[in-house]
């Protein structure tokens, strides 16, 4: 009987290992509770080069999804909106501009983000230029200019 056997993950799984790793675990472990909980499939040439296929064809994704979060970050830093505000005595805003105000000038000038990913440390209430940060993946940040001025 061997001593160990070799199984892959389908779940991430605490101090085993992550989704898809290959890992060598005692045969009882493996046939009493991984195997049977669907935790992990037994390691056969079919399943090692599944996952291998899977793993290729994620990183491929991903590697897209940064490009094209990237070209829209470059896009981003190029545009400058303006938002016309009401003000009175002394220019201070009625209301304030938060990020809905800013996502629809976004929207109005052809760019479609999602509202989400715009992150401002508190609603603007005076006149001026500021910047809201864009978190369009972890590490893909943009910065967007936004100037508040009177109507």
């Amino acid at each position: 009987m061997p001593t160990n056997v070799q199984v892959i993950l389908q779940q991430d799984l605490g101090k085993l290992g992550k989704s898809g790793d290959l890992v060598k675990v005692r045969p009882g472990f493996a046939r009493n509770y991984l195997l049977p909980r669907g935790y992990a499939v037994p390691a056969t040439t079919a399943q090692i080069n599944r996952i291998a296929h899977e793993k290729a064809v994620a990183l491929a994704k991903a590697d897209k999804a940064r490009k094209e979060a990237q070209e829209l970050a470059a896009k981003i830093g190029a545009l400058a909106i303006s938002i016309p505000v009401k003000v009175g005595d002394e220019d201070r805003l009625f209301g304030s501009v938060t990020i809905k105000d800013i996502h629809a000038a976004v929207k109005a000038k052809g760019l479609d983000l999602d509202r989400k990913k715009m992150h401002l440390a508190d609603s603007i209430k005076a006149l001026g230029d500021y910047v809201v940060d864009v978190r369009l993946l972890p590490d893909v940040h943009a910065q967007l200019k936004v100037s508040v001025i009177k109507k």
